[in-house]
Order: structure tokens, then C-alpha cells, then sequence
């Protein structure tokens, strides 16, 4: 263990496998799993935690947690030798104070990684060996395996930004950038443009290796010739999951990705989605797959969430909207049909009062006119402030209350299986302070005065029994809208499942609409 902060100081490791070391050498770790397991949660968290609490988390009531928390406790100072007193334990709480690998990376996950240097960054991305505490995962304790497979993604996803921000910016120094590349390719294999980036780069590598030297060629030799470019797997692949990265105007690295072919679709973005895990998800897999089937379909991570920059500063109407145009520009869009979900119906309004010239027709769905809060229904208020309180606590978490409340107010219509899956996509796509801010951003949006200001054709739909956003927000929003037209879908659910009869119907509009205005 080489690249300890200073020598002679324990330091842990986190990016990979879990490690201690002191000056260069590794310690050896209690054989306790559980043991190694609350070191690591105590070195990366950083601070005091209630004994209560820490029983809770890593034993079970039968147990004898207090009891298996001291004799944790004292296997860890015998791992801690001289730096014991970084343990301080009393009657009520326990915190550790060392050096760790991830306390390095945490800037990076928060900040703006244009304005790192690149030395700073090539260091953090080679302390990165691997998944977060990849062999320490304790099925059984669910509130420590949330934690953990919530650092673990946002690791992955500063191991990406790291990495293509590495990729563009050595993009002259092709030695350099190629295994910086190569790596990213392996995180995103199926990203055909990566794939195009690498073999360039390759290509450079291979010519500025064929350079004649200052010694003069053999007489008769041949005239060296460089191999012919091998294709990578990554071509021949379909492009569905390919992940492209383009910058917001305040430098934030937004994801996107484009499938299918024929007159572009573009999805607005919206809170909860994740441009790669989605097609797994029975919650959204079938949105792709029947919006692509016989269209191109362009959608994006929105800042904060899925691949797209986390821990953003800035989650501001306007700027989602600036976001929207980003998008646009980056993927070399002319004129499509822009889809508006949810709170993206208002980001599609302002952005097709700004853009009419590219947008031929606009689709809205389960939209708003004003958020939660400008409504100012004193009940709904009460009932969401209570929902987003029990936000910072059950997010992402095995909390059934939390859970129940939650999607059954997405999803009235969830199985087992969507309900399970909806713990998964909380926990992958954004985390509980930045959905506690994004949903609070989206509570004030106010387009009232926007509606009379379209000009491009409109359709609005909206399910019946919507709990999220009321059947009467479609109506007022198709209402306010010169010549939109409106159609209620037989639905209790915000996300329309798939083979619910409401999804198909929503699916035959937006292709009808989609046909009449493409050419428009």
C-alpha cells in the first residue's frame, strides 16, 4: 500500500477491495467480516455514531449487539496499534478518524472536475482498483448494504466523469489518453462512441510509433506500413445502451444516449432515470423499447441523476431548461417531437416557446401547469412535506413504510416485482438529499404564463387516476394551450406499466401524432 497520505500514518482503502496500511505495508484484518465491515463504515463516514445505532445496523435483535459491538470494537484498536486514540469510544458513541481513499474522491463526486488539474485527477482515478469495498457486502444488513451500494455508485459514476474528462482533455497526447480510454470502454462496453474515440486514438499511437527515426533504412527494405485498425467489439454492438457525454453551459457533464431510427423523439428529462439501468428496470424498459421501435429516441440523465453529474448546485427551472438545449445541440438535432413527463412537461413548454423552429410537434404527459407547492392546496402541501421529510430517511433504504408510500403514490398498480425494483431505482439513479432538492425545485415551477405563448402542435395526456399530478392539471394545461388536444388514459398510475391497456393507448397517440407532425 504505497500511496498512504503521509508515512508512518495508517491509511484504509476503499476503491476496491478493503486494505489498511501503514508506510507502505498492509495490516493484517480481524478474520470478522462484519468486523472489517464496521471499520470501513466508520473511516469513510468519518464521524460519531450512536452505539444504538450501530447495533442496529450490523447485528440483529437476537443477537447480543451491544456485546458483538465491543468485541468488534476491540479487534479494530488491535488493528489500529499506535493510531488506537483515532478511536474514541464511550458509553454512547463511536467514531474513527483516518485517512482514507474515498475522503480523496469525495471532491470529486461534488465538484467541478474541469477545474481540477489533470495530475490531480490521473491520480484519483489510478487509486480507484475497483468497486466500493467490493468484498464486504453483508446481504443481512440492510441498512449497511444500502450505504454501501449507495457510495459504490457514486464512485462509479466519479470513476466515469474522472475518466472522460481525462479523455477529452489528453485528447493531443494520444499515448496518454489510450489506456485511460481502454478503461472507460470497460465500464462502458457497449458505448460505440467511446469505442470510434479509442480506435483514433490507437490509430495515433500506431503513427506516431511508425515515424522514421534518425537512422537511415536498410537498402531494399520496404517502407514500413501501419496495421489496418482492428474493429472493437464495441461496434458491432447495438448502439441502444451507447452513453454520450456533452457540458451545460455552467460546465455540469450531462449524459445522453440515442436508439432507434427514423423521426427523432426527444424525452426531457426527468427526475429518476438512468440512461443504462433502464433498460433492465420493468419500471421504464418498456417506455424505451416502444418509443424506439419505430422512431429515434434521444433522452438524457437530468443533472443530478442516472450517469449525468451528481451533487449539483444548480437544479433551477431555467437551468433544466438550458440543460434541454445542450442536449440538443450536442446530439446535432434539426427538428423532432419533444416528449414532456411529469415535471419535464414544463421544461418542454418554456424550451418549445423558445425553439419553435426545431420542435414539430410537442407530446405532455402526467404534466403540471404549477408544482405542489404554487398549487397551494393546503392538504396536498401537508401531505408532500411529510413525503419529502421521510425522504432523507428512507430513501434508497429497506424501509417498507417509505417504500409503500412511495411508489404506491407512482404506482397504485405496482406488483412485488416493481415494488422491489423501485427500491433499485431510488437507490441507483439519484441520492436522498439531491431528490429532497430536486423535488422541492419542482414544487414552485409556475408556466401559467407560458401556455398562451405556444406555438407548435400539442398533445396532452394525462391518466385518470393520477395521484402525483391531478387528472385536472392535463386539462388546465391542454386548456391554456392554443389548439392542443387532450385525452384522458384509463390509469391509476403516474408511470404507465407495461401491458396495462392505458400504455398501449399512450403508445398508439404518441405514434398517430408523431406521423401527422414529422414533416411538418
Amino acid at each position: 500500500m504505497t500511496d498512504s497520505p503521509q508515512a508512518g500514518l495508517l491509511g484504509v482503502r476503499v476503491l476496491g477491495d478493503f486494505q489498511v496500511g501503514r508506510a507502505g505495508e498492509l495490516v493484517e484484518l480481524p478474520p470478522s467480516k462484519k468486523t472489517r465491515a464496521l471499520l470501513a463504515y466508520l473511516a469513510v463516514t468519518g464521524r460519531a455514531h450512536q452505539r444504538e445505532r450501530l447495533c442496529e445496523i450490523f447485528w440483529d435483535i437476537p443477537d447480543d449487539p451491544r456485546g458483538a459491538l465491543r468485541w468488534s470494537l476491540s479487534k479494530i484498536r488491535l488493528v489500529l496499534g499506535a493510531d488506537e486514540s483515532a478511536l474514541v469510544a464511550d458509553r454512547n458513541s463511536v467514531s474513527l478518524k483516518v485517512e482514507t481513499d474515498y475522503a480523496r474522491l469525495l471532491p470529486m463526486v461534488k465538484g467541478d472536475l474541469s477545474l481540477l488539474p489533470t495530475d490531480e485527477l490521473e491520480a484519483v482515478a489510478g487509486s480507484i482498483r475497483g468497486d466500493f469495498l467490493s468484498d464486504l457486502s453483508l446481504d443481512r444488513c440492510f441498512q449497511y448494504e444500502a450505504w454501501r451500494k449507495a457510495l459504490a455508485s457514486e464512485v462509479e459514476l466519479a470513476e466515469l466523469g474522472i475518466l472522460r474528462e481525462l479523455v477529452e482533455r489528453l485528447a493531443g497526447e494520444p499515448r496518454r489518453a489510450l489506456p485511460l480510454a481502454r478503461r472507460l470502454s470497460r465500464l462502458l462496453p457497449e458505448d460505440i462512441g467511446l469505442a470510434e474515440e479509442m480506435e483514433a486514438l490507437e490509430e495515433k499511437v500506431r503513427a506516431a510509433a511508425a515515424q522514421p527515426t534518425s537512422r537511415s533504412p536498410q537498402p531494399g527494405a520496404a517502407p514500413a506500413q501501419s496495421p489496418s485498425p482492428a474493429k472493437s467489439p464495441a461496434t458491432a454492438q447495438d448502439p441502444g445502451r451507447a452513453v454520450h457525454f456533452c457540458r451545460a453551459r455552467d460546465g455540469t457533464r450531462l449524459a445522453y444516449a440515442m436508439t432507434g431510427s427514423g423521426a427523432p423523439i426527444l424525452r426531457a428529462a426527468h427526475w429518476m432515470s438512468h440512461l443504462t439501468f433502464d433498460w433492465d428496470s420493468p419500471i421504464w424498459r418498456h417506455w424505451m423499447r416502444e418509443l424506439s421501435r419505430q422512431n429515434q429516441l434521444v433522452r438524457y440523465d437530468e443533472r443530478c441523476n442516472g450517469l449525468s453529474q451528481r451533487h449539483v448546485v444548480d437544479v433551477s427551472f431555467d437551468t433544466m431548461v438550458s440543460d434541454l438545449e445542450c442536449v440538443v445541440e450536442a446530439a446535432g438535432l434539426d427538428r423532432f417531437t419533444l416528449l414532456g413527463l411529469s415535471q419535464s412537461c414544463a421544461v418542454s413548454i418554456a424550451y418549445a416557446i423558445r425553439h419553435p423552429e426545431k420542435v414539430s410537434g410537442m407530446i405532455l404527459y402526467g404534466g403540471y401547469v404549477k408544482g405542489w407547492r404554487a398549487r397551494g392546496d393546503a392538504g396536498e402541501i401537508a401531505t408532500r412535506e411529510a413525503i419529502a421529510t421521510l425522504m432523507r430517511e428512507g430513501w434508497g433504504k429497506q424501509n417498507p413504510m417509505f417504500r409503500q408510500v412511495f411508489c404506491s403514490m407512482f404506482i397504485p398498480g405496482a406488483t412485488h416485482e416493481h415494488f422491489a425494483w423501485m427500491d433499485e431505482l431510488m437507490l441507483r439513479t439519484v441520492s436522498p438529499d439531491d431528490a429532497f432538492r430536486l423535488q422541492s425545485a419542482s414544487s414552485v415551477i409556475d408556466v401559467s404564463d407560458l401556455l398562451e405563448k405556444v406555438r407548435v402542435p400539442t398533445l396532452v395526456l394525462h391518466a385518470r387516476e393520477d395521484n402525483v399530478a391531478p387528472v385536472e392539471s392535463g386539462r388546465t394545461m391542454a386548456a391554456g394551450i392554443p389548439g392542443a388536444r387532450f385525452f384522458e388514459l384509463e390509469s391509476q398510475n403516474h408511470i404507465l406499466l407495461e401491458g396495462e391497456p392505458a400504455f398501449d393507448e399512450f403508445i398508439a397517440h404518441v405514434r398517430a401524432f408523431v406521423a401527422k407532425t414529422a414533416g411538418s
